[in-house]
């Protein structure tokens, strides 16, 4: 189990202190990679462990634009991101019986449950540790108080541990963009466009001037509760 002290000296340290203790610690250990703190992380990871496992998600329906920075990202850092895919079997099942939008009209935790949730279930079932890019600033309703490491209870299983690790726990955007800007990091183009929080292709819309940056995120739901359950223990009453 994590010790709570463990976290509070965590949270002092940098994004690169966090993830050295992190990739020295584990050697089963696994980047989770989509967005702009996600290749920050590679970033940052691939200068301390060159051959460092990363995995993405792709449910199918993804922007262009987000496969195209897949690719980028994997030619500039000489890595092998693993494409984890949705079971066949179950999307045509759910497409059969509610079509290809009733996200719109049911709630997305289903689409994700199968999309994302599930193949997310398969990877890590296969390593000891995994790094993602939450921010507290990311959605106030939700990771205002996540932790820089903890224990995921929600995908460990009954039989082991897992370790999850929140490097950019305590940065902001503006903080991530500069990383991005001075060391010339890869980033998905469409946040060119208005984009900030980038998801599927249906569910993601730019966001305008002053709006938070889930706003663009499920923005037909409360916006309390826009996780998509990759992290439900940031749901809490």
């Amino acid at each position: 189990m994590i010790a709570i002290d463990l976290d509070a000296e965590l949270q002092k340290k940098s994004p690169r202190e966090i993830l050295k203790y992190a990739l020295e610690t584990h050697d089963n250990i696994a980047i989770s990679f989509s967005g702009a703190e996600d290749v920050v992380l590679v970033d940052i990871a691939s200068k301390i462990r060159p051959d460092i496992n990363v995995f993405t998600l792709d449910t199918g329906r993804l922007h262009p634009e987000t496969y195209s920075f897949i690719d980028r990202v994997r030619n500039h850092y000489n890595i092998d991101i693993e494409l984890m895919f949705p079971q066949a079997e179950a999307v045509q099942t759910l497409v059969k019986e509610k079509g290809l939008f009733s996200f719109y009209q049911d709630n997305h935790q289903e689409c994700c449950g199968i999309r994302k949730i599930e193949p997310l279930k398969r990877k890590l079932a296969t390593v000891d540790a995994w790094v993602t890019g939450q921010r507290k600033d990311q959605s106030p309703g939700t990771r205002m108080g996540i932790p820089v490491i903890q224990n995921d209870a929600v995908f460990a299983g009954a039989d082991r541990e897992l370790t999850k690790y929140n490097p950019l726990a305590n940065w902001s955007s503006e903080d991530v963009w500069m990383h991005i800007r001075a060391l010339e990091v890869p980033y998905n183009t469409l946040h060119d466009q208005g984009f900030i929080s980038i998801g599927c292709q249906p569910c993601t819309k730019p966001v305008g001037p002053n709006q938070h940056e889930r706003e663009g995120r499920w923005w037909w739901e409360d916006a309390t509760k826009k996780e998509c359950g990759l992290h439900n223990e940031n749901l809490k009453d």
